[in-house]
């Protein structure tokens, strides 16, 4: 018998409580919030914690002995299996009722990212993948675009809680693609920014400082869709790594030049 359920099961489990979550989210949608803050710019809401509380209970209950990284309330130490979940990506979206967050669940098996879900609630888009059985959209296929230069391509970043401490090397980054892209958005959210390059809605996506909650799911999704995940240098991605250049892959050697430069 298997020390670990099998890729579908764990899909299973994170498509479920991925749409769970989602719930609870959409319960707080719309309504005036006071959110506390964890740095000068970093929020939590009542919905971060609820969300999370129901997960990590829903995890407990059907897999005791699973490991669960996740961003309010840390590491949870167990076996071969370990979740990793956001309850809420883009809590400052969602603070000010901007309609652009999610909930992301990935299942590493062994140190490998074998299962992902990204809910959208406001859309009701599920974005899933599991590893080496593709990713899809609402259960519908997806790939990467095919934009092959910069110059043509819609790429997205986001900044760090504390980017007023330190941006130089944030603002140099994004004025060297400003300059050479035909767009960027910025818009809160890592999970659904990856997830829209693995649909071909954005073409590369570049940040620093993130934690490995932040793109687990998504860098799964957009793996299956056809697309390449590494360091900002090119290197393989850690998670613990805290940065990310990810692309269809055909852009991914020109942003990492411009990146070396800026």
């Amino acid at each position: 018998m298997s020390e670990h359920p099998p890729a579908a099961e764990l899909l299973s489990t994170a498509v479920e409580l991925a749409r769970e979550a989602g719930e609870i989210l959409l319960e707080g949608y719309g309504k005036i919030h006071a959110p506390e803050r964890k740095g000068r710019i970093d929020l939590v809401t009542e919905f971060d914690r609820r969300s999370e509380r129901f997960l990590l209970a829903e995890l407990k209950r059907r897999f005791p002995t699973h490991a669960v990284l996740a961003e309010e309330s840390g590491a949870h130490e167990g076996a071969a299996v370990r979740w990793l979940i956001d309850p809420l990506d883009g809590t400052t979206n969602f603070a000010h009722n901007y309609p652009f967050f999610c909930a992301s669940i990935a299942a590493e098996v062994a140190g490998q990212l074998t299962a992902a879900a990204v809910y959208d609630p406001v859309r009701e888009e599920l974005f899933t993948a599991t590893r080496d059985g593709g990713a899809a959209l609402n259960g519908r296929r997806i790939g990467v675009s095919p934009i092959e230069k910069v110059e043509a391509a819609l790429l997205v970043t986001g900044f760090p809680y504390d980017v007023r401490e330190h941006p130089e090397p944030i603002l140099s980054r994004f004025t060297a693609f400003l300059l050479r892209a035909q767009g960027i958005r910025r818009d809160g959210s890592a999970a659904l920014n990856l997830c829209y390059l693995a649909m071909g809605r954005f073409d590369g996506f570049w940040e620093a400082h993130l934690s490995p909650w932040d793109m687990a799911a998504g860098v799964l999704i957009l793996e299956e869709a056809g697309g390449l995940a590494t360091d900002l240098v090119g290197g393989p991605l850690r998670l613990d790594g805290r940065q990310i250049l990810a692309s269809n892959r055909r852009l991914h050697d020109e942003m990492k030049a411009i990146l070396a430069n800026a």
